[in-house]
């Protein structure tokens, strides 16, 4: 009897508390039950989704009676950037907020990198008839802003009363990727790889498909850890990695593949680091499993998330002012004493050789004729040589060493010694001329070396030799992302003094607009302050608050800028980096 006293008791409990979370849904809305189903980080997503879901509904009883709801300015559906869009399942816009959009076929509505953004949208809201909603990423113009900006957008499938189905959704400027995100993405990928099996893999490679996001992407392994699909690096597929560990020495491919043996999928932490950082960072990645076939596989994608941890300040890492200073010093010693001072420059622990920074020396043709950790590769021509990601190693080296300057740098991914998986290298070359007359190539670079204003003070310098010598026909090399001018996130930019774009590889969509007027996150007119001091002093550094790549937070730039005369057209040429990213 006093058991079942307590069992009442419980249940009296339980139903009193689920019958108040239901009375403050009825009076508050979804918060509530919205916030424990959902594994969101940031507020603002979860509430996103519950306006989605309630769009949605809205049609389901309404039907298109709903859409002039969804116009109403001011109103829960439209108010500041978040707004209700509609389309129909065969891409016709029934609501946006860019009136000129409705009443027409969207289809092949693209962002500025050539992603079909309504198509993507559809797909994904019904491709799979037991996954009616999901997220969607893209590049969109904030109302009334000039720039685009990663837009992430939820969207769902709702079938109105006349019969008809639709896809409502909407989408936030989001400062970073959510965890929900990701899991998205793994799962969509399986389900491609539970229809298409290996078929699908393509899919995980295309640039404007839906399973390439900001800086994430889908990786495949085997459970041996071969490599299968690696759309960030497909040299590396084929590739047994299972070793592999992280910077601080974690087996991170070993505990994937134990994590989705025993748990069938979930997040794994490891250290590694951002694209032209010299520190690692957090970075997690969701792995589940799938099947192909009779052979299970693992699948992923790995993200840096929101105010994840960094690596102390690695002690010793040479900066880009030091290493230039060595390669210099350097060349004063092959000019004075040539092949002679070869053997000099193999010892180990010495200046000339330090862990992994160490000389080569190449003719002007591409031979290699001098490399420290290795002379059984010598002799050999490199001229073809390319990095990781197809970048012509070669030909940019034989192209700096011969350029009117003789020096500069240059950038790629390679992998560092004893490790597979490939990074940013940072090579300052120099060339010079040997007692014997003959000219030399002479260079030395730093993995994972952190950005600074020298690199950009040298690729700002080239582009304008170029611009100088060759007008507008050199702006197609300063597109190039294969090339010496498009980097990391570093890019060179072109301007007429009356604030006309030019050139802009990282948003075309800017280039033939005049943007004297656009102003940075703190209200000041940065073009026009950095083409006034161009025009002034001839060249300058300025700074102003802007977004950093693949994310809308707002961090500290810093840009150098240089007048350039070609014939009788002048031009403002520039770069900038995050100094504090």
């Amino acid at each position: 009897m006093f058991l079942k006293r307590i069992s009442f008791g419980i249940n009296l409990y339980t139903f009193s508390l689920v019958f108040f979370l239901i009375s403050i849904c009825f009076l508050f809305g979804k918060p509530v039950l919205a916030a424990t189903g959902n594994s969101y980080q940031n507020e603002e997503t979860g509430q996103l989704v519950n306006l989605v879901d309630d769009a949605a509904e809205l049609i389901r009883t309404k039907g298109e009676d709903a859409f002039k709801d969804f116009r109403v300015p001011d109103s829960r559906w439209r108010k500041g950037e978040t707004y209700i869009f509609v389309v129909d399942t065969e891409g016709n816009m029934m609501v946006n907020i860019d009136a000129s959009l409705e009443g027409k076929n969207q289809m092949q509505l693209k962002d500025i990198n050539g992603k079909l953004i309504i198509k993507g949208i559809i797909e994904t809201a019904t491709t799979y008839p037991d996954k009616p909603a999901g997220w969607y990423h893209y590049e969109w113009f904030v109302p009334g802003d000039l720039l685009p900006r990663w837009k992430s957008s939820y969207v769902k499938v709702v079938k109105a009363p006349s019969g008809k189905s639709y896809v409502v959704g909407s989408g936030m400027y989001n400062d970073s990727m959510e965890r929900a995100f990701v899991v998205d993405e793994v799962k969509d990928a399986i389900k491609q790889i539970d229809m298409k099996g290996a078929d699908a893999f393509p899919l995980f490679h295309d640039p404007i498909g839906r399973f390439i996001v900001k800086n994430s992407y889908i990786f495949v392994f085997d459970m041996n850890g071969v490599v299968l699909v690696n759309s960030a690096f497909p040299i590396l597929e084929g590739k047994n990695l299972l070793d592999m560990k992280d910077t601080n020495g974690k087996q991170l491919i070993r505990e994937m593949i134990n994590l989705v043996q025993t748990e069938g999928s979930g997040w794994l932490d490891y250290m590694w680091p951002k694209p032209g950082d010299s520190v690692s960072t957090q970075k997690s990645a969701y792995v589940s499993k799938a099947k192909i076939g009779d052979q299970w596989v693992l699948v992923g994608s790995g993200v840096y998330l929101a105010d994840a941890p960094r690596s102390a300040t690695v002690a010793g890492k040479m900066t880009a002012t030091e290493l230039m200073n060595l390669v210099r010093e350097g060349a004063a010693v092959f000019e004075e004493k040539g092949e002679a001072s070869y053997h000099e420059f193999r010892q180990k622990g010495t200046k000339w050789f330090n862990g992994d920074t160490y000389f080569f020396v190449w003719d002007t043709n591409g031979t290699r004729l001098f490399f420290a950790p290795d002379p059984g590769i010598e002799g050999r021509n490199m001229r073809d040589l390319k990095d990781n990601i197809g970048r012509p190693i070669g030909q940019m080296i034989i192209d700096t060493g011969t350029s009117p300057s003789g020096e500069g740098w240059i950038n790629y991914m390679y992998p560092e010694p004893g490790n597979i998986f490939p990074t940013w290298k940072s090579t300052f070359v120099k060339r010079v001329t040997f007692p014997s007359g003959e000219k030399r190539i002479i260079g030395s670079g730093v993995y994972n070396m952190r950005m600074d204003k020298a690199i950009i003070e040298d690729v700002v310098n080239r582009a304008a030799g170029l611009v100088s010598a060759n007008g507008e026909k050199a702006f197609d090399s300063l597109r190039d992302k294969q090339g010496p001018f498009v980097f990391m996130d570093t890019y060179v930019f072109v301007n007429s003094p009356d604030g006309t774009e030019l050139v802009n590889p990282a948003q075309p969509s800017l280039e033939g607009k005049n943007l004297m007027d656009v102003k940075d996150l703190k209200g000041k007119t940065l073009v026009k302050d950095y083409i006034t001091a161009a025009m002034e002093k001839g060249s300058a550094w300025v700074e102003y608050y802007w977004y950093l790549p693949g994310q809308n937070t707002s961090a500290l730039k810093q840009t150098f800028v240089k007048k350039v005369e070609s014939g009788d057209k002048t031009y403002i040429v520039g770069s900038g980096f995050y100094p504090n990213n």
